[in-house]
């Protein structure tokens, strides 16, 4: 599902051009969650379709998504779990590689971080390549839980991460999309 919000949730959208390298525009969504009107509308749209018990955690990509995941998770009175790099989880973990545009890197969540067949929304702030998104769901569904949707605040079209989630068999909610990377 592909829904445009008015002007005034994208226009909380700070684009700074060539970072991190020359051509790519980035996205930051930083200047929305400053703004507690934009933070709460944008928390209050991923959260909509989800209400009423139909997720039991919500599991957030670092770090972004730690900070909308936690307050969509809240929303849902769901659990959170983290998802983060490699290395920087106390607990026993279970992790996935996956591949960047050059190399290869890894993310991990808690082995006890869910019950088998948990129902599970994933959430981050911006969908582009897919390929974290991608892994991160691989690792939930490694661990048993039913992943029965993804959310973003922004999606870069052109890049087609969010088709790629879709054809994992996967519901994806995004809340805008910006034209190029």
């Amino acid at each position: 599902m592909h829904q445009l919000l008015p002007r005034d949730l994208r226009d909380a959208i700070r684009t700074i051009p060539d970072y991190p390298k020359p051509g790519v525009m980035f996205r930051d969504i930083t200047t929305l969650l400053g703004d507690a009107g934009a933070f709460r509308r944008a928390v209050d749209e991923l959260v909509h379709p989800y209400a009423g018990g139909k997720a039991d955690k919500v599991a957030g990509i670092e770090a972004r998504g730690f900070i909308l995941g936690g307050a969509v998770a809240h929303q849902l009175s769901a659990g959170f779990v983290p998802i983060r790099k490699k290395g920087k989880l106390p607990h026993k973990t279970v992790r996935v590689s996956y591949l960047l545009e050059y190399g290869e890197d890894e993310i991990e969540m808690h082995a006890d971080a869910l019950v088998k067949g948990e129902r599970v929304i994933l959430v981050d702030d911006l969908i582009a390549t897919g390929g974290t998104a991608l892994a991160a769901v691989k690792l939930l569904r490694q661990i048993g839980a039913e992943v029965i949707a993804a959310c973003f605040v922004i999606d870069l079209p052109e890049l087609r991460g969010a088709d790629k989630l879709r054809d994992a068999g996967l519901e994806v909610r995004t809340l805008m999309s910006f034209e190029g990377h």
